[in-house]
């Protein structure tokens, strides 16, 4: 894979149409991609790993009042802290993107497989997988704030 340009601009339209749609939060890029993230500071992580013929994860990091936010909307009910639900909302829009990713992929004639949505939460901490991948930081915008959808990809 040469570089992430057609990637990128479909999985910007298909966060935005899962924030839309499913979310009913309106969003937008906040910046040109990013090539690496500091340590993640009172947030929540979502992400789902990929393998076949491309294998990585795509996560999706939200700063805690976000993620609140994001999944009082979702839900349509208050959530006032992090708990079971909100791992359970962020999990399912990191399983929305992986699936709408594994597409995008799978267009080009992949055969992709997805595991199962998991997320990680935190004072602080690192997000980075070991392997050499490519990698794909996406900036969005939200109404409560900013967050991340991030993308490594390895050659299987």
């Amino acid at each position: 894979m040469n570089s992430f340009d057609e990637i990128s601009d479909k999985l910007i339209e298909s966060t935005i149409e899962i924030f839309v749609g499913m979310v009913m939060m309106d969003i937008s890029v906040a910046g040109d991609p990013l090539t690496k993230l500091g340590p993640m500071k009172q947030s929540i992580t979502g992400m789902v790993g990929l393998a076949g013929t491309h294998k990585g994860v795509l996560a999706v990091h939200f700063p805690k009042p976000l993620a609140l936010a994001v999944t009082s909307s979702f839900l349509g009910m208050d959530v006032e802290e992090i708990n079971e639900d909100v791992q359970d909302a962020i999990g399912e829009i990191a399983n929305m993107l992986g699936g709408n990713l594994k597409t995008i992929l799978s267009d080009k004639g992949k055969d992709i497989q997805l595991s199962l949505p998991s997320t990680i939460s935190g004072d602080e901490y690192n997000f980075s997988s070991q392997a050499e991948a490519e990698q794909l930081i996406i900036p969005f915008k939200a109404p409560d704030g900013e967050f991340f959808v991030e993308v490594e990809l390895e050659h299987a």
